[in-house]
C-alpha cells in the first residue's frame, strides 16, 4: 500500500472515529456560531474599520473574526490536544511501531482537521449571509481560498509543535488555550482593534493570528477583486515555517514520564 493511501486511509479513520460521537461533533460545529450571535448581539452596532481601510459593519465583521476562530479551533487546538491525549495514551507510541507510516498518521489527522475547518467555513459563511448581510467572497475567492489554505497549514504546524510544551494530556488543554485565547482577544478576532492603542497593536502584529486576520478581512471584503494580503500571508507562512521546523526538533512520539 502506498504512503499516500495509508494517509487518505487514515484521514478516513480519524473522520469516522469523529462523527461517532455526535455530541462532540454538534458542539464542534455549534460552538463558532454561538460566539457569532453573542458577540454580535454585544457589539453589533456600528461600524469598525477592516484591512484595507474598507467599513463595515460591526455584525459582518464578526462574520469573519469567527471564521478566522474556526480555522484557528480545527487546525491548531483539535490538533494539539488529540495528539497529546494519543502521546499520553501510549497511541504514539504503538503507531511508531506499526507499518504504517508516521507521517501518514500524522497526515491523517492533519487532513481531518482540514476538513472540519472547511466545514465550519462553510457554515459561517452561510450564516453570515443569511442574517448579517455578508455577502460570500464570489469575486475574491482565488485569495480567500489561498489565505485559508496558507491559515490552516500554518496552525496545523504550530498545533503539533506545542505539544511539546505539554507535559501531560490533563494539561494540553490548559497550555493550549493559555497560547491562543490571549491573542484572539488582542488580534481583530474578538474584538475590534481599530481603535486599540498602539503598543498593543505591536504586540499583536508579532504573532500569526492578527496577520491571518487581517488577510480574511482583506480578501473577504475587498470590493476590487485583488484581495490578496502578501505581507500578511508571508508572515503566516513563516510563523509555519518556525512551526514546522520546531515540531520535526521536539515532537515526541512517547508519553512523557
Amino acid at each position: 500500500m502506498s504512503q499516500v493511501i495509508s494517509t487518505l486511509r487514515q484521514a478516513r479513520y480519524e473522520n469516522l472515529a469523529f462523527w461517532r460521537n455526535p455530541a462532540s461533533a454538534f458542539f464542534t460545529f455549534a460552538f463558532p456560531l454561538m460566539f457569532l450571535v453573542i458577540f454580535t448581539s454585544i457589539f453589533g452596532s456600528g461600524e469598525v474599520t477592516v484591512a484595507g481601510g474598507i467599513r463595515v459593519s460591526t455584525s459582518t465583521f464578526y462574520v469573519t473574526a469567527i471564521m478566522s476562530f474556526s480555522v484557528i479551533t480545527a487546525c491548531y487546538t483539535n490538533i494539539a490536544i488529540s495528539v497529546t491525549f494519543s502521546r499520553d495514551e501510549g497511541v504514539l507510541k504503538r503507531v511508531h511501531g506499526t507499518p504504517l507510516p508516521p507521517w501518514s498518521y500524522l497526515m491523517g489527522k492533519v487532513l481531518h482537521s482540514m476538513l472540519l475547518m472547511v466545514l465550519l467555513v462553510v457554515i459561517v459563511v452561510a450564516f453570515g449571509a443569511l442574517f448579517y448581510d455578508a455577502e460570500p467572497p464570489t469575486d475574491n475567492l482565488g485569495a480567500f481560498l489561498l489565505t485559508l489554505a496558507v491559515g490552516s497549514a500554518t496552525f496545523c504546524v504550530l498545533g503539533l509543535a506545542i505539544t511539546a510544551v505539554c507535559p501531560n494530556a490533563e494539561a494540553a488543554p490548559a497550555v493550549v488555550n493559555a497560547s491562543i485565547l490571549p491573542l484572539l482577544f488582542i488580534s481583530d478576532i474578538f474584538i475590534p482593534l481599530d481603535q486599540a492603542p498602539e503598543w498593543l497593536t505591536t504586540v499583536s502584529d508579532i504573532f500569526p493570528v492578527r496577520h491571518f486576520a487581517e488577510a480574511m478581512q482583506a480578501a473577504y471584503f475587498d470590493p476590487t477583486g485583488t484581495a490578496f494580503e502578501v505581507s500578511d500571508l508571508l508572515w503566516v507562512a513563516g510563523w509555519g515555517l518556525v512551526g514546522l521546523i520546531l515540531a520535526v526538533r521536539f515532537f515526541s512520539w512517547e508519553p512523557r514520564r
